[in-house]
């Protein structure tokens, strides 16, 4: 691999050779997910969350054709504010690379990024999985995959509210991935602490969570870990209030022919505006609290480590 345009931060450089814990971030959410400035506020905000926590932040993108592990903030700022930012998944990373482009990687490319540079841990908001209408449209996420095959455990609060949770999780289980809820039994529903779903799997401590992706390793298993982090009580917007809204937003992609990946960016703006920008609230708040567990489960690998 010496011959990956890679590079990591000096900051993550530096953790990494002390053996201090890191903890993986993804960059379309500074790129896809909101407007500058907030877009540099809240991944400033994420990075210094789990800072405090004396555990180190590696948001990762890739810029010019290179691959960073982590960004100094003077890149992060740029990539803030950057255009026509490519959104790069499995298939588009190795291409990013060779023409020298720029792209904020998903949940599948990050997981990729993060196993190279050694990283275990990655914090997100939700992950990707099958869509509603998948029987017709065969729409499903490369990040289910991704979790079967790339070892690495991913918190994130559930599943995005907008796909067929029921099915993703058949799918997740049909692949042999893990899906673990913290502190509760029901699986979480992003903008919502609960759902109708139970969760395969319930742990209550990051150390659980560990030392379950250490037995993995041990046992021989491929893939990660999901673990679902419900978002606090007090941030989120209940799930019987989102459900008429969610089947909005749908209809309204429907009638106006949105497809592909336009599907989710589409749907996630129209419901910021049928919630009041309620929805980017919410979702600001579990992706803290998502990198404060990530944070703590990177502690406990780091202390196993040892």
């Amino acid at each position: 691999m010496n011959d990956l345009p890679m590079i990591r931060s000096s900051e993550v450089a530096a953790a990494q050779s002390s053996g201090r814990p890191v903890v993986a971030l993804e960059s379309t959410i500074i790129t896809h997910g909101m407007p500058y400035p907030q877009n540099l506020t809240v991944a400033r905000q994420v990075e210094d969350d789990l800072r405090a926590m004396g555990v180190t932040p590696a948001t990762i993108a890739v810029i010019d054709g290179v691959l960073h592990i982590g960004l100094e903030d003077e890149t992060l700022e740029a990539l803030a504010q950057a255009r026509a930012v490519s959104k790069l998944s499995r298939a588009d990373l190795a291409a990013c690379l060779a023409t020298k482009g720029t792209g904020a990687t998903t949940v599948a490319a990050t997981m990729i990024a993060a196993r190279l540079a050694g990283i275990e841990v990655f914090a997100t908001g939700g992950i990707g999985g099958v869509h509603r209408g998948a029987e017709e449209s065969f729409d499903v996420s490369a990040d289910l995959l991704e979790l079967a095959q790339t070892a690495v455990t991913v918190v994130a609060a559930g599943a995005k509210a907008i796909l067929d949770v029921a099915k993703t999780l058949e799918v997740l289980e049909t692949h042999g991935v893990p899906v673990i809820s913290v502190g509760q039994d029901s699986f979480p529903a992003f903008w919502s602490a609960q759902s109708e779903h139970k969760a395969p799997l319930r742990m209550d401590e990051a150390e659980t969570i560990a030392e379950a992706h250490l037995l993995r390793q041990r046992i021989g298993l491929p893939g990660g870990q999901l673990v679902a982090n419900p978002i606090p009580q007090q941030d989120e917007i209940a799930a019987q209030h989102l459900a008429p809204i969610i089947a909005t937003a749908h209809r309204d992609a429907l009638a106006h022919g949105i497809s592909g990946k336009a599907v989710t960016p589409y749907l996630l703006q129209r419901i910021f505006e049928l919630t009041d920008g309620r929805s980017l609230t919410a979702n600001i708040a579990l992706v803290r609290n998502n990198a404060r567990l990530a944070g703590e489960i990177a502690q406990a690998l780091s202390e196993k480590s040892r």
